[in-house]
């Protein structure tokens, strides 16, 4: 006998065996029970989620000898004939190879007979999208008014291709993709039915690859247990077979990033160039894992089981700008590869962006232009610079370094009453820290500690670091040690640099607007000609 793809054996043969599409079930069953189900029922969803499967149970539901119900018995004549493909009751039409108008005349015409020996004659249309405008429209009064025995069973990919009269006459149910953990489950109970061996994180990477759908993961089981050559299912083997064999260096590789350490980066992408996988899948499975980074970092509560632990791990070793950063260099150098010299040189070159513009890091030095090098020649530019320097310079911490902005403020003292927004300006803050501070009002100073108010509207952007970072700004700029006390206002603040800068644009525009209107060339053009000063068209000089 030739053996049975595991697809086809473990196909469910009633509703409660249907795994993930309970919303469906649910109201399938109560329209069976009370024989009231639709005579035309559209079925959508990617593929192998259970569309065929759900419309034969249907079927059975309807011609099973004990009666119409949601619980079909199987082992009558009727179930047994849809369960074994020979139901003449059951029509299954392929609307990719039948796809004209002439297919579905043959259609009509047919389901004006009563069924050969059920109770109803069952249409089953797969991939219905795929008819011809023409055939819809003939196909479009028999579904609004079909025979009181026929029932039409729709089912399709891709249901924006249907025609919105088609839609409106078919109840619609959509079935959703599965999740891992579903998938997975699916596959223990058949392998344990199998009995074959296997490893939970074989199957994790079968249910990852199998992108929602149950029969392309009994499909890859069938692939994963001809090339284990019966020696069970291990990740490993199973990494070889799909080509994701740099799937966990990818996680190796967002720990350097999150370090910021090359080496650490180069050694994975050697040991990835040996595994010789496919660079475009492990960017995708990159991007991916980035996205995943971020929803656990913003919403700690998504967190789900099938999260890998090292996934969970660095979310709290990454910055949230770093992140975001990381996932727009991925997607744009997926986007580019094929433009690459080659797949491996466009992974490469994507991992290089990211850790060149990590936020934060320092530019790298050219040859020659060391420290001292650099300091020359402002030693010896003059003495009143190198007067006005403070004679201790403020300690720097390694975690300072880490967090200070890439320029070093200015060591030049600015007047005792600077204004706030004067001294955010020689502060030389830049990145996010910059916004943080131009959007804050200095509430006053007592002994060290120096107290600032953040615009409620801008609240967000508070970080440790980032406070840190201007703690150490701003003692440099004061010429000693300070603590920074950054407080949220309990209302939108007015008085922020951020605020008055808006205000002296306001103010510049309008005056720019009152001097055009008093020119006296302009104003002979209104005079004499009836012109007008188009609006917007007058922009202040900057100041």
């Amino acid at each position: 006998m030739s053996y049975l793809a595991l697809a086809r054996k473990y196909r469910p043969r009633k509703f409660e065996d249907v795994m993930g599409q309970g919303h469906v079930v649910k109201a399938l069953s109560h329209a069976l029970d009370g024989d009231k189900l639709h005579p035309a029922i559209l079925l959508t969803g990617t593929r192998g989620v259970g569309k065929t499967t759900l419309a034969r149970i249907i079927a059975k539901c309807l011609n099973c000898d004990a009666g119409v119900s949601a619980n079909p018995c199987n082992v009558c004549s009727a179930c047994r004939e849809v369960d074994e493909g020979r139901c003449v009751d059951l029509l299954e039409i392929d609307a990719a190879s039948n796809t004209g108008v002439d297919d579905v005349r043959q259609v009509i015409e047919n389901a004006q007979y009563a069924p050969a020996r059920g109770r109803y004659k069952v249409y089953l249309i797969d991939e219905v999208h795929m008819l011809s405008k023409s055939a819809f429209n003939a196909l479009l009064k028999t579904l609004e008014e079909p025979p009181p025995h026929v029932k039409f069973i729709l089912a399709t990919t891709d249901p924006q291709k249907l025609l919105v009269t088609v839609l409106s006459r078919c109840l619609q149910f959509n079935l959703k993709r599965l999740p891992v953990s579903v998938i997975r489950d699916q596959l223990a109970k058949v392998l344990d039915d199998e009995a074959v061996t296997y490893e939970i994180a074989a199957l994790t990477e079968i249910a990852r690859s199998a992108d929602g759908s149950m029969r392309d993961g009994l499909s890859l089981v069938d692939q994963a247990i001809a090339f284990s050559g019966g020696q069970g299912l291990k990740r490993e083997g199973v990494e070889e077979m799909l080509g994701t064999t740099g799937r966990q260096t990818l996680f190796e590789i967002l720990a350097a990033l999150a370090s910021g350490d090359p080496d650490a980066l180069l050694a994975c992408i050697q040991r990835l160039e040996e595994q010789a996988p496919d660079y475009g899948a492990l960017l995708n499975d990159l991007a991916g894992h980035l996205q995943r980074i971020a929803v656990l970092q913003l919403l700690p509560n998504a967190r789900a089981e099938d999260d890998d632990a090292a996934l969970v791990e660095l979310k709290d070793r990454m910055g949230r700008e770093d992140v975001q950063l990381y996932y727009q260099i991925a997607v744009l150098g997926r986007r580019d590869m094929p433009w690459a010299p080659d797949p491996r040189m466009g992974f490469e070159m994507t991992l290089l962006r990211m850790l060149a513009f990590r936020p934060g890091s320092a530019p790298a030095q050219s040859a020659g232009s060391t420290p001292q090098a650099r300091s020359a020649p402002a030693a010896a530019g003059g003495g009143r610079a190198a007067a006005a320097a403070p004679a201790v310079a403020p300690a720097v911490t390694p975690a300072a370094v880490a967090t200070a902005p890439a320029r070093t403020p200015p060591s030049i003292l600015l007047r005792p009453d600077a204004a706030w927004d004067e001294r955010v300006e020689a502060l030389g803050l830049d990145g996010f820290t910059k916004p943080l501070a131009r959007n804050c009002v200095w509430s006053g100073r007592e002994g060290s500690t120096v107290s600032l108010t953040l615009d409620s509207r801008l609240k967000h952007l508070l970080q440790e670091s980032r406070r840190t970072a201007i703690e150490q700004a701003l003692s440099a700029q004061l010429g000693e040690p300070i603590r920074l006390q950054i407080e949220i206002a309990t209302a939108p603040v007015a008085d922020t640099p951020v605020e008055l800068d808006k205000q002296r644009a306001t103010d510049r525009q309008r005056n720019a607007e009152a001097a055009i209107d008093v020119d006296p060339v302009v104003r002979a053009f209104k005079d004499m000609f009836g012109a007008t000063v188009r609006p917007g068209s007058v922009q202040p000089l900057d100041s």
